[in-house]
């Protein structure tokens, strides 16, 4: 394969990473870092850093739309942000530290966990009904309401310490796997501070970009960072993300977290696998 066919094949994928990526909240690191590693032969580490690079291209691909329409919450991001930068900083330092096989071995159970909380039973608060109320929620005033077809429908957050001390565990996960901590973070707030799952895909969308750009300096200052790599998966993502954030407005919730759990599975029993048999 020549220089131009692996950029066509590197392009496409991340096309589709950025599409799935935007839909679910997961960035593109989920797809891009397989990709690399397990069909294209690229050392784990490098595949890391084209990965956070392409985490910050869908998020700002995707969240200034999903901003403008009234899904992202920003009050919940910007605040839960504190705890992810300063988790990826530390994943980041950690990574140099840990072996390949080790971090595709993380990488394979953070998805299979995600998956598997993605499909339990999430009951919504019902509208007129008033939930316990979260005095650190209600202080920064952090409840919100999203589009729905019927009009806009309000939502609660609750349970902030705990999500606060997800994230940084999100955070440690971005700067180790270059996922964008987007699994983590889609299930933190979706499961814990019980927002509805489009509000958390792409608030998650919205925080995404930031942490990925913490632990990128990281990499970048470590020579993880391949230009050559980088540019065709950027370009992907970021067109990738454009047409996922048209799809999510009309896309049900139910095909939402089929998707992905559905693309975190068998992402995570491939990177397992390979980890187990020392192919990473």
């Amino acid at each position: 394969m020549n220089v131009f066919e692996f950029s066509l094949v590197l392009g496409a994928g991340a096309f589709v990473a950025g599409f799935l990526g935007s839909l679910t909240g997961l960035g593109g690191g989920v797809v891009i870092v397989p990709l690399l590693t397990l069909a294209l032969g690229v050392d784990i580490r490098y595949a890391v850093g084209a990965s956070l690079i392409s985490v910050i291209a869908t998020s700002s691909g995707a969240a200034s739309a999903y901003v403008k329409e009234g899904f992202s919450n920003i009050r919940v991001g910007m605040f839960l942000e504190v705890a992810t930068s300063t988790g990826a900083l530390f994943g980041a330092f950690l990574a140099a530290l840990v072996s390949t096989r080790m971090i595709g071995l993380v990488f394979g159970v953070v998805l299979l966990h995600a998956a598997y909380h993605s499909l339990r039973p999430h009951v919504e608060q019902p509208c007129g009904e008033s939930p316990p109320q979260d005095r650190i929620a209600t202080l920064l005033r952090m409840h919100g309401a999203y589009p729905t077809p019927q009009g806009l429908r309000p939502y609660y957050v609750r349970a902030v310490p705990l999500g606060f001390g997800l994230m940084f565990g999100a955070g440690t996960l971005s700067g180790l796997l270059g996922i964008g901590s987007g699994a983590l973070k889609v299930i933190a707030m979706d499961q814990a501070m019980r927002l509805p799952f489009k509000v958390s895909s792409t608030t998650s969308n919205f925080m995404i970009g930031v942490t990925a750009a913490a632990s990128a300096g990281v990499y970048l200052s470590r020579g993880y960072i391949d230009p050559g790599l980088a540019m065709p998966v950027v370009l992907g993502v970021l067109a990738g993300s454009f047409f996922g954030a048209r799809f999510l407005a009309s896309a049900g919730t139910r095909l939402l977290r089929n998707i992905f759990a559905g693309l975190v599975t068998v992402l995570a029993v491939e990177m397992i696998y390979n980890s187990l048999k020392g192919r990473i």
